[in-house]
């Protein structure tokens, strides 16, 4: 709230504060009567009215109102004189009497005489902390006389009279834009002239009015006053509060016309209207991508400009998109604030939350418009898609290698940066991907989460699960090009591949000699280095080849080892020999 200076408006306060002194004095006398029945609370304001106006005899010779108190005509005669004899020696400021003048040196000095018992927040005005006491009350005097809303401040009030009269006097004269204020308009008018009068004095940023700063140096105090009574999260403004509570209660009062979607928030059905209407008005100058909102423009420029403002408070990795780093932040803080409705599972984005409850719903709302198939993310269609537009929109800046996917991009890049962030808690080895260090990780934990449905054997990737059902069905959906054998699995088919072109992509480290298979150059290596890591557990004999182990096992459990010796090699190794002798 902003204290007053004007002339008039001050008086009309003294005024104000003069009525009720003077009523509480007739009712304290109408009320004490020896035995006298004490008057209404109406009938007392009447006796007042009439005694009041029966002693307003200071009449202003401008414009005919008059006054009871001699010092108000006073005040209001500098109304029409525009007389200001009391000047501020700080900024300049002229004022026509001293109770404005003192009201305003309190800028200067800081001094906030009336403090808050419930809170202890301080204010220059008296008026000022009766208006801010209402927060604690919950006292709203004001009400709309059309639809009975009440309001705390009159000023409020003012303002919610327009939705009614649908009144806007105000017009900017740069684009004809209508405001029921003409504080509003001189906000807008920033707009326009590019001013930002407002200045954050911790980081330089400059907002258009005071509320925009007022809300900006939150970042850095670290104030989130608003908190939700579901999850206890905490927000820095209640319009977030708001727009989080309907992911709590499901609530979508916004609907698209044309489609009839729903939507929590007016913006996003504003955004999503554009996808009907096609209108795309913003449109980047370095390579003419357009935009529906000026918002995603924004964003998008910073890949070119490579701006990145978003900071982690916990490390140093940096974000062009406010989003994206709150989304991170979470890794920091394990916040997963979305709960499904349908079991118990938490998630850090909402709409990773959206996605789940679609294995509970069913629902596959997006469908490709090159085939039938539908699918539950936009993210998976656009993905879809590109199987049959061929689309490789994402270029290695190494190679000339390109990617149908962003993330298969990044983890390519990461084989000429040598780049291995994932590092495993056990022990020292690290990897590219992260998906290779959860399956690292089960061999020191021995987790096995994925059971087969046929019969009982477990999995600790789920890769191998679906290769390990294949055995049960049968099926063998990779099939060789130069021949017509099957195979269960992509990697076998691979290999096999190798018999029909020759390739042999493993050289040793020692000598020339090549292998098809990497099993194949660890085994031979082993000659070079004499390793045996095979080792039997009856009689301590190592060997350099698991299956050389095997075959010694038998003279152990008194098995024969039929027409094969300890020196047969096995099947990989003997066709190598057969492939020599020839």
């Amino acid at each position: 709230m902003k204290h007053t200076e004007d002339p008039e408006e001050q008086r009309d306060l003294m005024e104000e504060s003069e009525e009720s002194e003077e009523l509480r004095e007739v009712e304290e006398e109408n009320h004490v009567q020896p035995g006298g029945k004490p008057l209404s609370r109406s009938k007392t304001k009447k006796t007042f009215l009439k005694k009041r106006r029966a002693k307003k005899s200071f009449t202003c010779t401008q414009c005919g109102k008059s006054f009871s108190v001699k010092y108000n005509l006073d005040v209001h005669m500098t109304v029409h004189t525009g007389e200001k004899p009391l000047t501020c020696d700080q900024c300049g400021k002229s004022f026509p009497f001293k109770e404005s003048f003192d009201v305003h040196m309190r800028i200067h000095t800081g001094e906030r005489p009336f403090s808050c018992d419930q809170c202890g927040k301080s204010f220059t005005l008296k008026k000022i902390l009766n208006q801010h006491l209402r927060i604690h009350t919950g006292e709203k005097p004001y009400m709309c006389v059309q639809c009975g809303n009440c309001f705390a401040y009159r000023q409020n009030l003012n303002v919610h009279m327009s939705v009614h009269t649908a009144e806007k006097p105000h017009v900017c004269h740069q684009c004809g834009k209508s405001f029921t204020h003409s504080e509003q308009l001189t906000t807008h008018m920033r707009i326009h002239t590019g001013e930002k009068p407002f200045t954050c004095h911790q980081c330089g940023n400059r907002f258009i009015n005071k509320r925009n700063l007022e809300l900006h140096m939150r970042i850095h105090t670290g104030e989130k006053p608003f908190t939700c009574h579901h999850c206890y999260r905490t927000f820095l403004t209640s319009s977030h509060l708001k727009r989080h509570l309907r992911v709590h209660t499901k609530e979508k009062p916004h609907s698209c016309s044309v489609c009839g979607k729903s939507f929590s928030l007016l913006e996003n059905l504003h955004r999503h209207e554009k996808i009907h209407t096609g209108v795309r008005e913003y449109m980047c100058f370095e390579c003419e991508k357009t935009f529906a909102t000026e918002t995603e423009l924004k964003q998008h420029q910073r890949i070119h400009t490579g701006e990145k403002p978003y900071k982690c408070s916990q490390c140093d990795k940096r974000f062009s998109v406010s989003g994206n780093l709150k989304r991170h932040e979470r890794i920091h803080t394990g916040e997963k604030p979305h709960k499904c409705s349908q079991c118990d599972k938490r998630f850090s984005l909402s709409g990773n939350l959206k996605t789940h409850e679609r294995i509970h719903t069913g629902e596959t709302p997006y469908k490709c418009s090159h085939c039938d198939k539908r699918l539950k993310t936009l993210t998976s269609l656009n993905r879809h898609e590109r199987i049959h537009t061929g689309a490789k929109p994402y270029k290695c800046s190494h190679c000339d290698k390109r990617f149908s996917e962003s993330t298969d991009l990044t983890i390519h890049e990461r084989i000429h940066t040598g780049a291995k962030p994932y590092k495993c808690s056990h022990c020292d080895k690290r990897f590219s991907v992260s998906t290779s260090l959860k399956k690292h990780e089960r061999i020191h934990t021995g987790e096995k989460p994925y059971k087969c449905s046929q019969c009982d054997k477990r999995f600790s990737v789920l890769s191998s699960l679906k290769i390990h059902e294949r055995i049960h069905t049968g099926e063998k959906p990779y099939k060789c090009s130069h021949c017509d054998k099957r195979f269960s699995n992509s990697s076998d088919l691979r290999t096999h591949g190798r018999i029909h072109t020759g390739e042999k992509p493993y050289k040793c480290s020692h000598c020339d000699k090549r292998f098809r298979l990497s099993a194949h150059v660890r085994s031979h290596e082993r000659i070079h280095t004499g390793e045996k890591p095979h080792t039997c557990d009856q009689c301590g004999k190592s060997f350099a080849i698991k299956q050389y182990l095997k075959l010694h096992m038998k003279i152990h459990t008194v098995e024969k080892p039929h027409h094969r010796s300890l020196r047969s090699r096995p099947d990989g190794h003997e066709q190598e020999r057969k492939n020599r002798r020839q």
